[in-house]
């Protein structure tokens, strides 16, 4: 009798698409729920794994070592600014449902909850900005065999920024927010120049 084996490695793929497939019924659910800058935070987050990826797979690299900890560091932050998100937007949701107190009271409320929802989805653009460097950095002087995860990973990471700063736009849409607007325009104009960096010639 022929025992069968398992092919290796279907278990932990198995549990990945679990992971995967959770977190991905959580941005289906009705707001409020994970949704588009907790996206941006695990895009970016992604992004930052592929760095330490390539950072830990470069061997020639002096460098590596350092750039890979700061990857991992910045994984680890966005990690949280996505649950931080989802926590910030469901603020937003409670006070504009609330009645109680005065007009200019719940606008108050209204305008300082708008305006923490931008400040996390700026974090999230600042990290991910940092990775989309790390990524172009990755690029050019990580291993060659390498280079298009790290040019996935700046892709990625750039990706995330403009969901991110996207997000800030809308959020202060109707309040004051000319520091996170400015501070999010040259984000994005940072990534874009990383992203590019990172794919070289064409």
């Amino acid at each position: 009798m022929t025992e069968h084996v398992a092919p290796i490695g279907t278990e932990a793929t198995r549990r990945r698409e679990d992971v995967l497939d959770r977190f991905l019924d959580e941005l289906e659910a009705p707001a409020p729920s994970p949704c588009g800058g907790t996206a941006a935070a695990a895009t970016a987050a992604m992004a930052a794994a592929l760095v330490t990826m390539v950072a830990r797979g470069s061997t020639g690299w002096v460098d590596g070592s350092g750039v890979a900890s700061r990857a991992r560091s910045l994984r680890s932050r966005l990690t949280a600014l996505g649950d931080a998100d989802a926590a910030a937007f469901e603020r937003v949701i409670v006070t504009m449902r609330d009645r109680s107190g005065t007009n200019e009271e719940r606008d108050f409320a209204i305008s300082e909850a708008l305006v923490q929802a931008a400040e996390v989805p700026l974090q999230i653009a600042e990290a991910a900005a940092d990775i989309a460097e790390l990524g172009a950095r990755a690029a050019a002087e990580g291993s060659p065999q390498l280079r298009p995860d790290a040019t996935a990973a700046a892709t990625l990471a750039e990706a995330a920024v403009r969901a991110a700063t996207h997000l800030v736009e809308i959020n202060l849409a109707a309040v004051a927010g000319g520091h996170h607007t400015k501070r999010a325009e040259m984000l994005t104009a940072a990534a874009a120049a990383a992203r590019t960096r990172a794919l070289g010639p064409v």
